[in-house]
């Protein structure tokens, strides 16, 4: 948004000029006037009631839900009921499962009787089901009507459609036959039956499945827009690619708090509470705090050997932070995988073989450069490993190939073993699978270290 822009809106605004102000923000783009809100959000309820009201509900659903609920407070009565009743089923039922129950209640008597049996049973279903998404609003029509029928139940119910892009053939009973594009009406004879273009081949999304199921399914195949159908295949609605793309957004933005080992934020950073902050972060930080207690108990258990060779403490960094970030390689992998639908659970031991191999050479790796470090600073007179270095170098080798190879396998099958149990992969964070990691790596290490120095230094 320009900033000459916005000091022109402030003039208007301080003149209290509504009428110019109407004018100016008619001219606006419905994008713009949401930049106008982000930039001036004291204002966003009167640029809401200043807008005709077909506009304003373009501006208010694309808000997020924290803006929606300030302009709802501050919202004329009259202003607010409009445009709750003309916001889209979808938009209308995720505004709601946001709001306050004693809120929604009041916004749904507000509802005419259809619009108030839409929301509600939208509601019914389960908060991260495919079924909150969908909207009622589409193009049915039946397989023994003909192509000019089809055309005209289009001209006289489409402009109540959420898009007429695609045409949904159903029986009598309701039960989804087929989905045809409106291409292919357009190009057909008008005396054609519609039924005879169907080749009952269609995508059909399940309204109980979870919502990430929808955004596999639309990124596979390239929809604005699919049918919802319940266990008998009976159409119940659709879903757009629009609201897709906003659960996508939501997901991706979920899996990056988690993988950072916080709860997922519901509203902007800056706009959050510092208490709310705190009490999101606090949660997770005491947990992979209460995971690496377990590295001191597995460190208190080894406490003679390190007595007895205080130079293998020297390591114990770089151990436990090689086996944490080939663990977290691993898992950021796996789960990335995992949400676009290249990785499955059937395909475990495809991954664990995998993981064995690469995890493997990557530890070798590693291993010989830590082999050589100590052996270079050894012979460079840098450090004074003791007349065993070599035994040591060795000890750091095996370890190394040790550690890596269980970090890797521990990262890629956390979110596999996650996702059976039908928990999020994401929770196994980087963070997580970091802390499981060090406290498996000390026990590792003295092991390792017992097997080859056992009678020389232990």
């Amino acid at each position: 948004m320009e900033e000459m822009v916005v000091e022109e809106i402030q003039e208007l605004l301080e003149k209290e000029n509504d009428k110019a102000l109407k004018q100016y923000l008619d001219q606006l783009n419905i994008s713009d006037v949401e930049q106008l809100i982000d930039e001036l959000p004291q204002y966003a309820a009167k640029f809401i009631e200043t807008l005709s009201i077909n506009r304003a509900v373009n501006v208010f659903r694309i808000l997020d839900f924290p803006t929606q609920e300030r302009i709802i407070k501050k919202l004329s009565g009259n202003k607010l009921n409009q445009i709750i009743k003309d916001l889209p089923p979808d938009d209308r039922t995720a505004l709601f499962s946001e709001l306050k129950g004693d809120v929604v209640k009041k916004m749904i008597t507000l509802l005419p009787p259809q619009e108030r049996n839409e929301s509600l049973t939208l509601l019914g279903y389960n908060e991260y089901s495919i079924g909150r998404l969908m909207t009622p609003d589409y193009i049915a029509v039946k397989p023994e009507w003909s192509i000019a029928r089809v055309l005209a139940h289009i001209r006289r119910y489409g402009k109540n459609s959420e898009t007429i892009d695609v045409v949904y053939v159903i029986d009598k009973e309701g039960v989804l036959l087929d989905d045809i594009r409106i291409r292919e009406v357009l190009l057909a004879d008008p005396e054609a039956i519609i039924g005879e273009l169907t080749d009952r081949r269609f995508i059909a999304l399940k309204a109980n499945d979870p919502q990430e199921d929808a955004i596999n399914i639309f990124r596979m195949n390239n929809r604005v827009a699919l049918p919802v159908v319940d266990e008998n295949n009976i159409l119940l609605g659709i879903v757009t690619v629009d609201d897709i793309l906003w659960i996508a957004n939501e997901e991706y933005t979920e899996d990056m708090h988690k993988i950072g080992g916080t709860e997922a934020l519901d509203e902007p950073y800056l706009d959050m509470p510092i208490l709310k902050l705190v009490k999101k972060r606090a949660g997770w930080l005491i947990v992979l705090f209460l995971g690496e207690m377990l590295t001191a108990t597995a460190m208190q258990h080894f406490e003679i050997e390190l007595e007895k060779a205080v130079v293998l403490s020297l390591f114990i960094p770089l151990i436990m932070s090689s086996g944490g970030n080939s663990g977290s390689q691993a898992s950021t992998l796996i789960i990335q995988a995992m949400a676009l639908g290249e990785v499955t659970i059937a395909e475990w031991w495809r991954v664990m073989r995998r993981e064995l191999i690469s995890g493997a050479l990557l530890g070798i790796i590693l291993g010989t450069i830590g082999f050589i470090r100590i052996i270079t600073w050894q012979e460079l007179h840098l450090y004074n490993y003791g007349p065993h270095w070599l035994l040591i170098a060795t000890t750091i080798f095996f370890t190394l190939v040790g550690i890596v190879l269980w970090g890797s396998l521990i990262g890629s099958m956390m979110p596999i073993i996650l996702k059976k149990l039908k928990l999020d992969p994401a929770t196994s964070s980087a963070p997580f699978v970091a802390t499981m990691v060090d406290v498996t790596g000390i026990v590792i290490y003295f092991s390792v270290a017992v097997l080859i120095l056992k009678g020389v230094l232990l």
